[in-house]
């Protein structure tokens, strides 16, 4: 690990991680790593899901559902599907899915709302929800 952040940084935010996205999926992240990349991955482990989603003045269930309106936002289709899977993980429903993709559509344009509509109906019919 990279001499950069503070390890319990990271193991807080690597227990969040994959809290959130599953296990599997970050395990096969982490060891897929390589010494181009693996600094970034140790990084936005401890930045992002230790600093970020660690602190605990947002639940996660919130703070999944304000991931996927600035992702939606951002157009970041690859990463709203994985937030939008970690958001189902943490108990958003698809009736909250649908009004956050509407908000998306009225603040980001109607062609960004179904790029997202696209997205979790993809994720939903894999979970069958």
């Amino acid at each position: 690990m990279t001499e950069m952040f503070d390890e319990n940084l990271f193991i807080r935010g690597l227990e969040q991680r994959k809290a959130t996205l599953g296990a599997e999926y970050v395990d096969k992240n982490l060891s897929s790593a390589d010494e181009f990349n693996r600094p970034f991955q140790e990084a936005m482990t401890a930045w992002c899901w230790g600093f970020g989603w660690g602190d605990e003045a947002i639940d996660p269930k919130t703070r999944s559902m304000m991931n996927l309106a600035m992702i939606g936002a951002l157009g970041k289709m690859n990463e709203w599907e994985i937030h939008c899977r970690g958001a189902i993980n943490n108990g958003v429903s698809k009736e909250e899915i649908r009004a956050i993709i509407h908000v998306v559509a009225i603040y980001c344009g109607v062609p960004q709302g179904l790029e997202c509509f696209r997205a979790a109906r993809k994720v939903l019919e894999e979970g069958n929800l």
